[in-house]
């Protein structure tokens, strides 16, 4: 059994101290509710101020991985980082960050699927690698917001093993219900726990409403955070994943010379 903490927080545009306090003071708070692990949303550190990246992108990610890896340790504590903006030697970046209860890397994952209607495209270099790891000995994956809209990207990671499918994302309020209608599908595709946190709070051109969930591989939900910003708590059973898989052997009947 996992216990599972979504921190489903605003973000505080162009403020990248500001954020990691709050970052700090969720980390905390799941560590004094015995979380096994802690899930942030995406681009916590800045926002999407894609303009103005030179002055506030983490250079090479070292400030996020020190911190996360830190805190980490400190607490014995796992955390799928969301992800943050990165500045690159020569390019811009939207990258997640995961670190186990020791303190050590365990992933590091560029967004391979720039949006473009939020300007990605024009400013954050796409990634090309997967974002398969092992937390707590149970094979995982990583993925950020729009990843969610390309099923064959997520069941690549299912059919390599992940039993876990984290997704942190900066989805607005406008297309809500399609963020929920897209989980439970990947979820129930890929007969996977699926672990998903957005953020709350507003930018200058967009309102976040949260709507965090935890979909079992059935599909069920299993805990919807909401609008409200906070921690929000649940356990999963990794057990349901084997015993879902066995009783509807989808993956040993799939036909991938066809596709």
């Amino acid at each position: 059994m996992w216990k599972i903490a979504l921190c489903q927080t605003d973000v505080i545009f162009r403020h990248p101290k500001m954020n990691f306090d709050r970052m700090e003071q969720a980390i905390v708070e799941a560590a004094e509710n015995q979380a096994d692990i802690v899930v942030f949303p995406e681009m916590w550190n800045t926002g999407y101020c894609l303009d103005e990246l030179l002055e506030f992108a983490d250079v090479n990610g070292e400030k996020t991985k020190n911190f996360l890896s830190y805190y980490a340790k400190k607490y014995h504590l796992n955390i799928i980082g969301g992800s943050v903006a990165v500045h690159l030697e020569d390019a811009f970046a939207n990258v997640m960050y995961g670190f186990d209860e020791n303190g050590d890397l365990i992933s590091s994952y560029k967004k391979v699927h720039p949006f473009q209607l939020m300007d990605e495209h024009l400013y954050l270099e796409a990634g090309s690698d997967t974002n398969l790891f092992r937390i707590k000995d149970v094979p995982a994956a990583g993925f950020i917001c729009y990843d969610i809209r390309f099923p064959e990207w997520l069941r690549k990671h299912s059919a390599l093993g992940a039993e876990v499918l984290f997704v942190s994302a900066e989805w607005p309020e406008p297309r809500i219900d399609q963020w929920e209608k897209l989980l439970v599908a990947r979820a129930i595709e890929n007969q996977a726990f699926v672990v998903a946190v957005n953020r709350v709070g507003n930018d200058p051109a967009n309102h976040f409403n949260g709507h965090s969930m935890v979909i079992d591989p059935h599909g069920e939900i299993i805990l919807h955070a909401g609008e409200q910003e906070g921690n929000f708590y649940t356990m999963i059973d990794l057990k349901e994943v084997k015993a879902v898989r066995e009783s509807m052997p989808l993956f040993a009947d799939r036909r991938p010379e066809l596709y």
